[in-house]
């Protein structure tokens, strides 16, 4: 990334609003929109050698490399020795961290408590006789199995236990024991937490989630210092093909210009949000890391600037999750999370996570937070007669 595609034309002091307003932007053209339009095309112009920067549509799109520049501003700002590439969803990024840097015999290290689909990516990983060892999150676990490894795979906060490990300890952990380190990053976003600069090698996050925040795109990325473990990455994104359509590309961009609005409204509900439960004495379990006396409060508070939109809690009984849930007006009940419409869910009906059947995972989003709070109360009590 040049000088002037890291600023984006900011200083480098910019805060982190006018980033999100500005990322990814190209130069001012006279009478040409100041974000392009999606540019759809599987193949362009290319006479004699192919030495131009698009070649064919599986491998460069000029909508992705706004949406790669934009990414790549907010997660390493300042640096122009980063990149970042786009991918169809989280899982295609993911897959392409850990299958592009593991070979057979290697060792990996990913979290217990992690999104349900890793289970899968560890049957897969082992069918190709990759050795993979498990920690949970909390208590910086994994450093106990660290030995041998050539990856070390974080998720903080874990989805959805919200636990939340010392980042910079287990990267110096790991880089120690010569294996790289990738951050799953997408509860926190770029806004809340910036894995490359506790030192990790890769950032890696669901687009899907709260980086475009509307419910309506499916998108992945990384992110990483240029090197050969991004080529690699790069490599893997061709081989499979796993990458965004424009339209997706190019909807990602236009959400991120308003990402500091909505990730400060939806963190501040959250917050508002788990106040409120704490004083239920049906709620047990609750979790939220800005919340003080929160299990993962003071490690989140030293490597966090913001604490996410996903409040997690448990309820007596499935019965009593499920009357809550259908007693809720201004929450959908649905997955996923990072939206601006708030969406929750009994965590337990997927089968992936080991979590009690009243578990809820409950993601905040830009309504007012008095009122959010209004009605998550209404329904506890509603759903206690």
């Amino acid at each position: 990334m040049s000088d002037s595609a890291a600023t984006g034309g900011f200083s480098a002091d910019a805060g982190e609003g006018t980033r999100a307003v500005r990322a990814g932007l190209p130069d001012p053209v006279k009478y040409e929109p100041t974000l392009p339009g999606p540019v759809f095309a599987a193949h362009f112009h290319l006479p004699g050698e192919p030495t131009g920067p698009y070649t064919y549509g599986r491998d460069e799109n000029p909508t992705w490399t706004h949406l790669e520049r934009a990414i790549g501003e907010l997660e390493a700002p300042g640096h122009d020795d980063v990149e970042t590439l786009a991918f169809a969803s989280g899982m295609a990024a993911v897959s392409a961290v850990l299958f592009s840097q593991l070979r057979t015999g290697d060792t990996v290290v990913l979290p217990s408590d992690g999104y349900q689909a890793l289970p899968l990516v560890r049957a897969q990983l082992e069918a190709y006789g990759i050795v993979v060892r498990t920690a949970p999150t909390g208590g910086d676990a994994q450093l106990d199995v660290l030995d041998g490894a050539k990856l070390l795979w974080i998720e903080s906060p874990s989805n959805p236990g919200l636990d939340v490990c010392d980042i910079r300890r287990l990267v110096e952990a790991a880089h120690t024991r010569g294996a790289l380190v990738a951050v799953d990053n997408t509860l926190a976003t770029p806004l809340g937490q910036r894995p490359l600069e506790l030192g990790a090698d890769f950032s890696v996050a669901s687009g899907t989630k709260q980086l475009t925040g509307h419910g309506d795109v499916l998108l992945g990325h990384v992110t990483g210092r240029a090197g050969e473990p991004m080529s690699a990455v790069r490599r893997w994104r061709k081989i499979v093909g796993a990458i965004p359509g424009p339209m997706e590309a190019w909807l990602a961009h236009r959400s991120i210009a308003t990402l500091q609005m909505r990730v400060d409204r939806q963190t501040a509900g959250a917050l508002a949000v788990a106040e409120a439960l704490r004083s239920r004495s049906e709620v047990s379990g609750l979790r939220y890391p800005g919340l003080p006396g929160d299990p993962s409060h003071e490690i989140a508070s030293r490597q966090m600037r913001r604490f996410g939109c996903v409040v997690s809690f448990t309820l007596p009984t499935r019965a009593r999750a499920e009357r809550f849930l259908d007693a809720l007006r201004l929450v959908d009940d649905a997955t996923s999370f990072g939206g601006v419409r708030s969406t929750a869910e009994r965590r337990g009906r997927w089968g992936g996570d080991a979590v009690p059947e009243g578990f809820i995972r409950l993601s905040v989003g830009a309504e007012d937070p008095d009122d959010l709070v209004a009605d998550v109360l209404r329904a506890l009590d509603e759903s206690g007669r």
